[in-house]
């Protein structure tokens, strides 16, 4: 009966008691001084609320309760006070809450020694409860404002890149919650999906951030896309550096220098990836390429030149098309040497002069005459790059 005693005359001194334990702890714990972020009425009212559960344990014997404890947990995770610093806070108070316990047992004679051990081993037990209640509860909510966070960035950054921002949001209101400088340079990224799910470049922001880059990401079904700020001074070539790591298909846009282009530049981003030689990794950047953004920037007017350049040859039948069409890209890509085209066509260089002058004769384009050259190359550029 001695502690019951006890928390049921400590209980009518609850508000000092709750007054007590929040200064304290605010004495003690670095977070818990900064008013601006747990004021401290706040504290003081989670102090006693946390008391009367505890006087109520030894007053009336009742069943321990960590529905206090369990919001603590839930405020400070949403008020990002460290979990360690949460937990030293319900250590101190703890400790002054069972020192005010064994200071009033001073005053009940009727309370044995006994009495006052078997109390200690049940106030550390019941810290132990309520510690693991706060950091349940912690976690809990870090994790969901983790995913509300990461949803809202998604959200943020799909608006960028589709240019869809509502109507009360800026480019530059949504950089600074995406962690992006407000002005540019900027340049977008796209890189290829090898599977459904699996990014292309794992970590790559966490990299770039290393380096002082930031950048926000998408993961897509068929490509990883990302937009990099370029204000660090050596942030393209530590990007590019970082992307070659990765061993991924990737296309980089041009600079650009507002936000409002970011979709005009995920359009180039994926054209340079489109324009991507071969079948494995490689990073491929729209500026390398001048004809590559002659073709982005009229996709109607390069179609048409493909329809009037390349017309015949495209309406031939499909084995006989892809034959002359491969064999004019390497013609093209050995620099007009038909030996070296023979070589990586694995053929005769008189296998190539035959379908040479087989496109020449269907296309009416003489491979000589320097202008027609121009027309045929541009025109093969731009049936690679745009959607067919």
């Amino acid at each position: 009966m001695g502690l019951q005693n006890v928390g049921a005359a400590l209980r009518v001194r609850l508000p000092e008691l709750g007054e007590r334990m929040a200064e304290r702890i605010r004495a003690e714990v670095e977070s818990y001084a900064d008013e601006s972020l747990i004021p401290f009425s706040s504290l003081r009212e989670s102090c006693e609320d946390n008391a009367d559960l505890l006087l109520g344990r030894f007053a009336h014997g009742a069943e321990p309760d960590v529905g206090a404890a369990l919001q603590t947990g839930r405020i400070r995770a949403e008020q990002s006070v460290p979990l360690a610093d949460t937990l030293h806070a319900y250590r101190v108070g703890f400790e002054l809450f069972w020192s005010e316990m064994v200071e009033e047992a001073h005053r009940h004679p009727e309370v044995t020694d006994a009495e006052l051990v078997a109390g200690s081993s049940e106030i550390w037990a019941l810290f132990g409860r309520y510690a693991e209640a706060v950091a349940a509860a912690y976690r809990e909510a870090s994790a969901e404002l983790a995913l509300q966070r990461e949803a809202r960035r998604s959200a943020l950054a799909e608006a960028l890149f589709t240019g869809a921002l509502a109507d009360r949001t800026t480019p530059w209101e949504a950089a600074r919650q995406l962690g992006l400088p407000e002005r540019g340079p900027y340049a977008v990224v796209a890189a290829a999906v090898p599977d459904p799910g699996q990014e292309p470049l794992p970590g790559i922001e966490t990299a770039l951030r290393r380096f002082g880059v930031p950048s926000v990401w998408r993961l897509l079904p068929d490509q990883q896309i990302g937009l990099v700020s370029l204000q660090h001074r050596d942030a393209e070539k530590m990007g590019l550096r970082a992307l070659r790591r990765r061993r991924a298909r990737v296309g980089v846009s041009p600079r650009f220098d507002t936000l409002r282009e970011t979709p005009q530049a995920l359009r180039f981003a994926r054209l340079a990836l489109a324009g991507l030689p071969g079948a494995g990794p490689g990073v491929s950047r729209f500026d390398d390429s001048p004809l590559a953004m002659l073709v982005a920037a009229a996709p109607a007017e390069s179609s048409r030149l493909v329809e009037v350049t390349l017309g015949p040859l495209l309406a031939l039948p499909e084995a006989e098309r892809a034959r002359l069409l491969q064999t004019l890209g390497h013609w093209f890509g050995s620099g007009g040497v038909a030996a070296e085209a023979a070589e990586r066509l694995f053929v005769h260089p008189n296998t190539v002069r035959y379908r040479l002058r087989r496109i020449e004769e269907v296309t009416g384009h003489a491979l000589t005459d320097p202008i027609a050259v121009a027309d045929l190359g541009a025109a093969l550029y731009a049936l690679r790059l745009l959607p067919s």
